[in-house]
This record gives C-alpha cells, structure tokens and sequence, in this order.
C-alpha cells in the first residue's frame, strides 16, 4: 500500500480508504448503498488493514449514526492501527439546532460521534459542508478548540466552493488557528469540474484531496453498457446515487466506457480498477475512499492500487473525459502563461 501526505500535514494516509456510508441501512436512501452489520463489517476492516489501509471514512449522518455504532465495534481492539475520518454540519435529529456548524452543535456532535465509535478522539475532523448562516470565525475558533482539547487531531473540509475554502484558510491563518489540511470532494472522470478551481487551489494551499464516490455511484464499476437497462441492484436504479442523474453526460458516460473497457483489456484489469488508478495520478490526490458490500467488491477495490497506467493511456482517458468548462474558466484557460493548469504529476505547465 502507497501513503501519501494529507496536505500540509505530517499525518501519512493509505492513498485507498475505506468508507463506512454502507454500514446499516438505517433509511430509505442507505439501504440502497448496503445494509453491512457488526460481523460483516469487521471482517471487511480485517481485510483492509491487512491490505495497509490506515484511514476509515464515516459520519454522523450516515444512517442516523448507525454507521459509526457498527464501525466503532467493528474496530474494536484496533483503534491504534486506525486513522478515523467523520463528518458535522448536515442534519441528524429533530430541533432548530439539528444541522450546522455552530459552536454549539460542533461540540455536540462531536461528542456524539466518539460515544458512538468508543474512541476519546478523531483524527480527522470534517465539515461535511459549508454553513452559510453561522460566522466562518465562530465554527473555525470551535474547531481549533477541538484540537487543543485533543478530542480532533486534523482539520478538513468537505464538498466547499473554492471561496468558502480560501476564506476559511485565511481566517485561520489570520488567527493562527488550525487549517484545513484536507479536503473531501467528488472527483471522477465522469464530472471533473474539481480540476477547475479546487484543484489550483489544493496546489497553491497544500490542501489534500480526499475523493468520495470515485467510480459516480457505481457507474464507473463495469455493468453499466451502451443501450442496456441499469443495474436493478445498484445505487442508481435505487435512487440511492449522491451524484444526481441531471450532471451526467450520458454520450460523453458511454464514451468513456468504451475507452475503459479497452483499457481494461489491455492492462488485465477491471473497469473499477482502471478507472480508480486514474485518480490515483491526479494531482492533490490523497486518498481515494470507496466502499464495498462484501468482501468481493472490497478485494477487488484494493487491486486498484500498486500499478500506474501507462501516460498513454492516461492521456486517452483526458481525452475521452474532457468536457467544456463554464466561465471564467474557459477564459482563463485561454492563456494558461497567467493561469498555469496542473499536468498529470502535480507540476504547473
């Protein structure tokens, strides 16, 4: 297993997480991501740490916290081996203070989230999404006490604009409080729209990408073909997909089907794992999370890793995957001398 630097900071993470949205069931909505219970689920953490996995991906909000009641007893024994990743601000429970990044509901759900795991700390603490009612300074001054408290070791953000990021970085540093050092976003070669903004951003910042849902809700996984019916067992068909239907460019999904099926030929690998590899390249990449129903799909996400594709090959799936962009950014990309773009390795051209 590779591990690389989440942003700026020492912290070291396996560059495949597992993620723990399939554990429980617990509504409508998760129950067609999986229904993962205790035995199942520590099998699955087994077999990813003996894979080199560190880092684990859970929320409050998953399943109403279900999810963190399994993973905490999954892991049970363990926790020195773990690096855990959990997630405020997106609503859990009933009252007016039920969602949010306020002072007050941080503290709460914090507390809630390490009664529910059985841990005395996180080491990564996300904001699952930017509030925009409750002042930057109150949520970012909340969190710095976290860190100090030792209830949180790392900082990250999750699903931001490029402003809400750079004004939560700057505020930080004005203050000498804590950063992001992270930040979880959707990012696959079906909506690339991360390489526009945030991924300069990450650059210029040193802010770690963590990546959710890399293969678009399963559509990127190779049983999805050209004029065949969905999946009735996916996340799609469902209605369990976080990536809606309406930002999907079906001519430009099926193309890249195609190329992935060659590719898949060529290298002797899956479609799922070609397309994973992919991101592994990607500039700011830290990790990429995926999760897993059973120990099939699990085993079969691991082999994503320890291999490169070819630059050739990386090159057809740039191509293949490239939509226009929106302004300013087709603008600024008029002239990349004034607005350098990342290559495939991080380094500006």
């Amino acid at each position: 297993m590779e591990y690389r630097q989440l942003g700026a900071s020492g912290l070291e993470v396996s560059v495949l997480s597992f993620g723990t949205a399939t554990f429980g069931g617990g509504n409508e909505f998760f129950k067609a991501w999986g229904s993962t219970e205790v035995n199942e689920a520590t099998r699955l953490v087994d077999i990813c740490l003996d894979a080199g996995i560190n880092l684990f991906d859970t929320a409050d909000t998953y399943s109403d916290g279900m999810a963190e009641e399994i993973f905490g007893k999954a892991i049970a024994g363990k926790r020195d081996q773990i690096l855990i990743s959990t997630k405020a601000t997106f609503p859990v429970g009933k009252g007016p203070n039920n969602q949010g990044s306020s002072r007050y509901r941080l503290i709460r759900q914090l507390e809630g989230s390490l009664k529910r795991m059985n841990t005395d700390y996180v080491d990564i603490y996300h904001m699952h999404g930017f509030d925009g009612n409750t002042p930057v300074e109150e949520t970012l001054r909340a969190l710095d006490d976290l860190v100090a408290s030792g209830k949180v070791r790392y900082l990250a953000a999750s699903n931001f604009s490029g402003w809400h990021l750079m004004k939560s970085l700057s505020i930080s540093d004005r203050y000498g409080w804590n950063r992001y050092v992270g930040h979880q976003v959707y990012y696959s070669l079906l909506n690339r729209e991360y390489e526009w903004e945030l991924m300069p951003l990450g650059l210029d910042q040193n802010v770690g990408a963590i990546i959710w849902s890399p293969l678009s809700a399963g559509r990127l996984g190779g049983r999805y073909r050209r004029n065949q019916p969905l999946p009735p067992e996916g996340r799609v068909a469902q209605g369990g997909s976080p990536v809606p239907e309406a930002v999907i460019n079906e001519e430009v999904f099926y193309n890249i089907i195609d190329v992935l099926d060659e590719i898949a030929a060529e290298t002797g690998k899956t479609v799922a794992q070609v397309a994973l590899n992919w991101l592994l390249q990607r500039p700011t990449v830290s990790s990429i999370i995926f999760g897993a129903r059973n120990e099939e799909q699990l085993k079969q996400n691991l082999a994503a890793a320890g291999w490169n594709l070819s630059l050739e090959q990386m090159q057809r799936l740039d191509a293949v995957s490239d939509q226009p962009t929106i302004y300013p950014y087709w603008h600024q990309r008029q002239n990349t001398r004034l607005n350098p773009l990342p290559d495939l390795y991080g380094r500006l051209k």
